[in-house]
C-alpha cells in the first residue's frame, strides 16, 4: 500500500512539475524573427531608397535607380539588406572581405555579418567601397551564412553604382556599390558570408 501511495503521489505531481519548468524555461532569442520559416516581411522601394542613401551616403535618385532596376529583375519583395563596408583587391586573381550589418523588419536589432571572396578575370587594382545589398528569399537570419557563386553575366553600373547579383538555394543577393570604378569585373565569382572573420577568401 505504501507503494501504492508513492506512485499516485507521484503522478499527481508530474503535470505542477512540468508547468514549472515551462515557467522557468528561458525566453526565445529576440533577435530571432517571430514570423514562420517562409515568411518574412518584406521592405518597399521606398524604405530601402531611404536606408540605401544614408548607408551610401549618396544622393536618393542615385539609389532609387539601382534599386528600380533591381526590383525590375529579381521583383519588388526583398526580406532583408546588409549595409557595410569592404575592400577588395586584384592581380588576375582577386580577394574582396568585407563586414556590415544583416536588417529584417522581424529582427529586434540588427546582426553583424562578414563576407569573403574570391574571383578570377582580367582585373587588376585595388578598392575600398560601401556596400548595400538587397536580399531575397531569406526568412531566417541564420539561413544566410553559405557560399554564393555569382550570377554569370549579371554585373553592371547604374548611376556610377555597381550592381551584381549573387544566388544560392533560394536566396538571391544584389550588392550596390559605391567607389567600383574599372573594378566591376572582379564581382563576378563567389561570395561566402559568416559570423566571423575568415582569412581565406575561398
Amino acid at each position: 500500500m505504501h507503494r501504492r501511495q508513492l506512485i499516485l503521489t507521484g503522478l499527481a505531481a508530474a503535470p505542477a512539475l512540468a508547468m514549472g519548468a515551462c515557467a522557468t524555461r528561458p525566453a526565445a532569442n529576440p533577435n530571432y524573427p517571430v514570423g514562420s520559416d517562409r515568411t518574412a516581411r518584406a521592405y518597399s522601394a521606398e524604405e530601402l531608397i531611404a536606408a540605401g542613401s544614408r548607408e551610401l551616403g549618396i544622393a536618393a535618385e542615385a539609389v532609387g535607380g539601382a534599386i528600380e532596376r533591381i526590383f525590375a529583375d529579381q521583383g519588388d519583395s526583398p526580406t532583408a539588406y546588409i549595409a557595410g563596408e569592404e575592400a577588395s583587391g586584384a592581380a588576375v586573381i582577386g580577394a574582396r572581405y568585407g563586414r556590415g550589418a544583416l536588417h529584417m523588419k522581424d529582427l529586434s536589432a540588427s546582426q553583424e555579418v562578414f563576407w569573403q571572396g574570391a574571383s578570377v578575370g582580367w582585373d587588376v587594382g585595388g578598392n575600398a567601397s560601401r556596400v548595400f545589398t538587397l536580399v531575397y528569399g531569406l526568412y531566417h537570419p541564420d539561413m544566410l551564412y553559405r557560399r554564393y557563386p555569382g550570377v554569370e553575366g549579371s554585373a553592371y553600373l547604374v548611376a556610377g553604382l555597381g550592381v551584381n547579383y549573387q544566388q544560392a538555394d533560394g536566396i538571391i543577393l544584389a550588392p550596390i556599390r559605391t567607389g567600383v570604378g574599372l573594378r566591376l569585373g572582379a564581382n563576378v565569382g563567389t561570395m561566402s558570408y559568416s559570423r566571423q572573420r575568415n582569412i581565406l577568401p575561398f
